[in-house]
C-alpha cells in the first residue's frame, strides 16, 4: 500500500457513511433468560453464587436524581450502545444512566456474609441497597466488589445504580471508544459490561490469592488474602490440596498465609500442551477451587548472540494476532461463553500461538480460555489521556520514523498528558491490572502504551510493573516513541518493508500487515479502512501465506522473535480481520509455517 493510500484511509476515516447491524451467531441464539451464566471468576470459584444477569429496568436521564418512572428494559451485561442490550442508544457525557432491579434474599444465613460483585462497569458508578449508596467506582475497566449484608432484608431487595461515562472528552482509561467512531475507533460503550453476581461468603473468607511457579525449582509460591483475622489461633490453618487431573499430588496444612509448595517432577505448560493443575484451598468454613500452571518466560541470547524469548528454558517464535474484542452486537460484552472460545479455538486452528489483547480487559473467563486452550497473551493496558493528535501520534511515525527515535516521552503535552490526575489514575489502574490479572499462566508479556496515545514515563511504567510481577515480559513502547526500556524493540510496520535489527532487547514486531477485505454481507461498513486492500479471498489468502511462508521465515532467522498480525476479525470500519466482524466468514486458509531452526542446537518450538 502506498502512503497515500493510508493517507485516503484517514481522511475516509471521519466520513459519515451508512452502517450495517450484523450479528453473531450467537447473538442471533441468544436467550434473555440464560446470559453468560458461567462462574466468573474460574481462579477464586466457590459453590455459593446468584448470576444477576439478565433484564433490569433503565433510564437516561439529564437529572442527577433518581427517575420516579424507568424507560424501559435493558438486558444486562450488555451496555446500552449495544443492539443485544434492547436499548441500541449512545449514552452522553452530560446524561446519567440508571439501572434498578429487585433481589430476593430469603432467609439470611447465620454467620454468613453476602457480597456484590461487578466484573466492570463503564466508566463511573454508585450503587444503591433500597436507596442507600453503598459503593462508588471510578474506572470502567476493572472489577469491584462490596459487602452488602448490612443492608438486605430477607425480604426483596432494590438494587440501583447510577452511571455516568465522560468517554474520550476526559483524561479517564477509554481503550479504542470514541463518541464520534470510524476508522481505527470504534462505537462508545456505557454502562455494565461484564457479568453481576453475588456470592454468601464466611464472616473469615478469602479475598485473593497470588501464584507465582518457579520452573526451576520445581515448586509454586502462594499467598493467601483474607477479609480479617478474627478467628481463634486453631482455626488459622490453611490446607492446600493440589491435583495433577484428578489424582492428588499434594496436600499441605500451614498456619502462614504464604507458602511454597513443592511439585515434583512438574508437567510444563505450552499452547502445544497448555496443562494446568487443580488447587483446593480450606481456611475455617471457606473453600475456594482455583488453577496454576507451570511455565517460565525471559529473553536471553541464543547460541548465536540473538536475543530472544524463551518459554520454558527454550527459545519459542510468538506468532501472534491482534485481537480488539469487540463484537458486532455486543460491542465490549461477547454474547456467550462459546463466542470467546471461537475466537481462540479459531486463530489456533490458523496456526497462531499467541493473541495480543489490545487495549482492553477481558473478563476473567476469556483468561482461563486461554490458559486452558493453549494460547499465549501479550496484555494491553487501557489508554487514556486528553485529545489525541492523531497525524502526530498515528502517521508522522510512518512518515518519519526516524524523527520519533528522538522524542522523549517525558514532554506530556505531545502525548496528551497534561493532566496530572489523569496520569495518577493511569499508573493507580496499571498496578490494579496487573495485580488483577496475575494468576493467569498465559499471560506473557505486559504492554503498557502503543503508539504513543496517552503514554508518558514509559521507563518508569516498567519499574512499576517489574515491582508488582517480576515473572513476565514488558513491552514498554509499542509501536514508536521508543524510551530504549523493557524486554523488547517493538515496532509497529504497516507501509514499509519488513527488516529486522537485533539488539540487546528482543526484537518483535508487535504490528503489522493489517491486510484488508471487503466481505458483502459481513462487513459493518460502506468504508474500507485497512493498510493494505485486497479484492478478494483468494488475493488476500495468497498474501497470507506468502507472507508467513516466505517473509516470516527469513525475519526469525535475522532475529524476529514475535509478530502480531493485524488481525483478528473486523471491527467496523476496519475490514483487516482474518474474520468477518460476525465470525461468519474466515478470509484465509491455515497457514503454512515450516519449523525453523535458529542453531544447531536450539530450535523454536
Amino acid at each position: 500500500m502506498k502512503i497515500k493510500d493510508m493517507i485516503k484511509s484517514f481522511l475516509l476515516s471521519g466520513k459519515k457513511l451508512s452502517y450495517y447491524q450484523l450479528y453473531t451467531k450467537w447473538g442471533e441464539k441468544l436467550d434473555p433468560g440464560h446470559v453468560l451464566e458461567e462462574y466468573p471468576r474460574p481462579q477464586l470459584k466457590r459453590d455459593n453464587f446468584i448470576i444477576l444477569n439478565g433484564y433490569w429496568d433503565y433510564c437516561i436521564t439529564k437529572n442527577r436524581e433518581k427517575p420516579i418512572h424507568f424507560e424501559g428494559k435493558i438486558l444486562v451485561p450488555f451496555s446500552p450502545e449495544s443492539v443485544l442490550s434492547g436499548v441500541n442508544r449512545q449514552v452522553m457525557p452530560e446524561e446519567y444512566l440508571w439501572y434498578e432491579r429487585t433481589v430476593r434474599i430469603g432467609k439470611k444465613p447465620d454467620g454468613k456474609r453476602c457480597i456484590l460483585h461487578f466484573g466492570a462497569v463503564d466508566q463511573y458508578c454508585e450503587v444503591f441497597i433500597n436507596d442507600e449508596r453503598v459503593k462508588k467506582h471510578m474506572g470502567g475497566y476493572l472489577p469491584f466488589s462490596v459487602d452488602i449484608t448490612e443492608y438486605v432484608s430477607k425480604d426483596i431487595n432494590r438494587l440501583t445504580l447510577k452511571v455516568t461515562d465522560c468517554s474520550d472528552t476526559s483524561y479517564h482509561n477509554r481503550g479504542k471508544q470514541k463518541l464520534i467512531r470510524g476508522g481505527m475507533f470504534y462505537t462508545a460503550q456505557s454502562g455494565i459490561w461484564q457479568t453481576v453476581w453475588m456470592e454468601w461468603v464466611p464472616k473469615q473468607y478469602i479475598t485473593a490469592i497470588k501464584l507465582t511457579p518457579s520452573v526451576d525449582k520445581s515448586c509454586i509460591q502462594l499467598e493467601i488474602q483474607m477479609n480479617h483475622w478474627d478467628m481463634k489461633v486453631e482455626e488459622k490453618e490453611f490446607k492446600v490440596d493440589i491435583f495433577d487431573g484428578h489424582q492428588l499430588i499434594q496436600s499441605v496444612k500451614d498456619f502462614s498465609s504464604s507458602l511454597v509448595i513443592p511439585i515434583p517432577e512438574p508437567e510444563l505448560w505450552s499452547p502445544e500442551n497448555p496443562f494446568l493443575y487443580d488447587m483446593a484451598i480450606t481456611i475455617g468454613e471457606d473453600k475456594v477451587i482455583s488453577y496454576f500452571a507451570m511455565r517460565k518466560y525471559e529473553v536471553k541470547k541464543d547460541t548465536e548472540g540473538i536475543s530472544r524469548i524463551y518459554l520454558n528454558n527454550k527459545p519459542y517464535f510468538h506468532n501472534g494476532v491482534l485481537d480488539q474484542g469487540y463484537w458486532p452486537d455486543g460491542l465490549y460484552t461477547a454474547p456467550s461463553d462459546e463466542a470467546m472460545i471461537y475466537d481462540i479455538q479459531k486463530m489456533k486452528k490458523l496456526g497462531f500461538n499467541m493473541l495480543r489483547k489490545h487495549i482492553k480487559i477481558e473478563p476473567l473467563r476469556w483468561y482461563y480460555h486461554c490458559d486452558r486452550l493453549g494460547a499465549i497473551v501479550w496484555q494491553d493496558m487501557v489508554n487514556g489521556g486528553g485529545k489525541y493528535h492523531m497525524f502526530w501520534l498515528g502517521y508522522a511515525p510512518t512518515l518519519f520514523p526516524r524523527l520519533v527515535t528522538l522524542i522523549k516521552d517525558k514532554y506530556y503535552h505531545m502525548f496528551s498528558r497534561v493532566n496530572e490526575k489523569g496520569r495518577e489514575e493511569w499508573s493507580s489502574e496499571c498496578k490494579k491490572t496487573v495485580e488483577h490479572l496475575y494468576n493467569c499462566p498465559s499471560i506473557a508479556v505486559w504492554v503498557p502504551f502503543n503508539e504513543g496515545w496517552g503514554q508518558f514515563d514509559a521507563s518508569r511504567a516498567v519499574k512499576l510493573i517489574r515491582g508488582i510481577d517480576k515473572t513476565r515480559l514488558i513491552d514498554h513502547a509499542s509501536g514508536w516513541f521508543d524510551q530504549k526500556g523493557g524486554d523488547f524493540k517493538s515496532i509497529h510496520s504497516y507501509f514499509r518493508k519488513l527488516d529486522v535489527v537485533p539488539e540487546k532487547r528482543a526484537f518483535v514486531l508487535s504490528e503489522f500487515a493489517g491486510y484488508a477485505c471487503y466481505i458483502p454481507k459481513h462487513s459493518y461498513s460502506e468504508n474500507i479502512y485497512g493498510y493494505k486492500i485486497f479484492k478478494n479471498k483468494k488475493e488476500l489468502n495468497k498474501a497470507f501465506q506468502d507472507l508467513y511462508n516466505i517473509e516470516m521465515k527469513r525475519l526469525i532467522k535475522k532475529g524476529l522473535s514475535a509478530a502480531v498480525f493485524t488481525q483478528l476479525s473486523d471491527v467496523e470500519d476496519e475490514v483487516n480481520g482474518l474474520l468477518t466482524y460476525d465470525r461468519k466468514v474466515c478470509k484465509v486458509r491455515k497457514m503454512e509455517v515450516p519449523q525453523i531452526t535458529v542453531s544447531r542446537k536450539e530450535k523454536y518450538i
